[in-house]
């Protein structure tokens, strides 16, 4: 099967490109032209010189130039490419709204070159702020500009692959962590912190939170590019519990060396929001169950976290 995966240089990019390798498919990478992601997906597939991997740079803008290539043909699509996915830029609504053009347009060269499903990454921003178990079926009411353009591209987007003979597929992603995050996220800066014996600054931390492995979310996606009907599905862990549990494991995990101090920090950009994710639906459609337990991804992750310069 050959893959088009957008944003392949992303954090879960590149490590569901490498998932797709190994199960011995094909890909076509588009990362953004001159986009220091290049350099983590090259990081992250030791042998670009793979056969069965094309590394291609190209902006979201200019993606259908992809149909004017003689015999580009491909099997499905991944859209991940989208800018202003940081928490500094999920404010921004003409930033994030551009995004959905683009991406229309993506869709319009899936359909082009033989594609015959298309899977866009969404976010559980979309659901905006819930106090209780998150279902597919769940009204979308997003409070950010960045879950606003997700959810609105999915509502474009469903029929418009409809009308074109594409399956499309909506992955309403939860909390990855893992190596290749960006250094700023809770995990790695928790990891950071108290390796160092230093001080963290957290939020309230009260509301409950879920954190899946990046290489679970790399095959959650790999298994919707073939398995399940068209549709939205949560990706998301297991372990759900409240975010304090999450920090004070973190906390353990590193010795109990420096400390902690809650309240200081502001929400994000989506508020007070508890992730309690339903994932039944990706399990039965696809198969697909986490492997990584939240200690053994923290493992995997301190091992790759870059030290401080002394």
């Amino acid at each position: 099967m050959k893959v088009v995966v957008t944003g392949a240089g992303s954090f879960i990019g590149a490590a569901t490109v490498w998932e797709l390798l190994m199960q011995g498919h094909e890909v076509e990478a588009i990362v953004r032209p001159h986009s220091p992601s290049l350099g983590h997906l090259i990081e992250m597939i030791p042998d670009c010189g793979m056969p069965q991997l094309v590394i291609r740079q190209l902006d979201l803008a200019d993606i259908r130039c992809l149909e004017e290539e003689p015999g580009m043909r491909a099997d499905v699509w991944l859209q991940i490419a989208w800018d202003g996915a940081g928490s500094a830029n999920r404010t921004k609504g003409e930033l994030q709204h551009g995004n959905v053009q683009r991406s229309l347009q993506a869709v319009q060269t899936a359909a082009a070159i033989g594609c015959r499903r298309f899977l866009f990454t969404g976010s559980q921003a979309e659901y905006g702020i819930c106090h209780e178990r998150i279902c597919e079926d769940r009204e979308p009411n997003p409070v950010s500009e960045y879950g606003k353009a997700k959810a609105e591209f999915g509502r474009q987007a469903e029929p418009l692959c409809r009308s074109l003979g594409l399956e499309y597929v909506h992955a309403r992603i939860f909390s990855v962590y893992g190596p290749g995050d960006h250094p700023w996220t809770l995990v790695n800066s928790c990891l950071r912190t108290f390796r160092e014996g230093g001080v963290m600054e957290l939020g309230p931390c009260t509301q409950f939170w879920n954190f899946l492995y990046i290489d679970d979310a790399a095959r959650a996606l790999s298994a919707l590019l073939t398995e399940g009907r068209p549709g939205v599905y949560n990706i998301a862990g297991e372990d759900t519990r409240p975010l304090k549990s999450f920090v004070e494991e973190m906390y353990r995990f590193c010795g109990s060396k420096g400390s902690y101090v809650y309240g200081i920090r502001p929400q994000n950009a989506e508020g007070a929001a508890d992730l309690m994710p339903d994932i039944e639906k990706l399990c039965r459609e696809t198969g697909w169950r986490p492997k990584w337990s939240f200690a053994e991804g923290l493992a995997e992750t301190l091992y790759c976290l870059p030290r401080d310069p002394a």
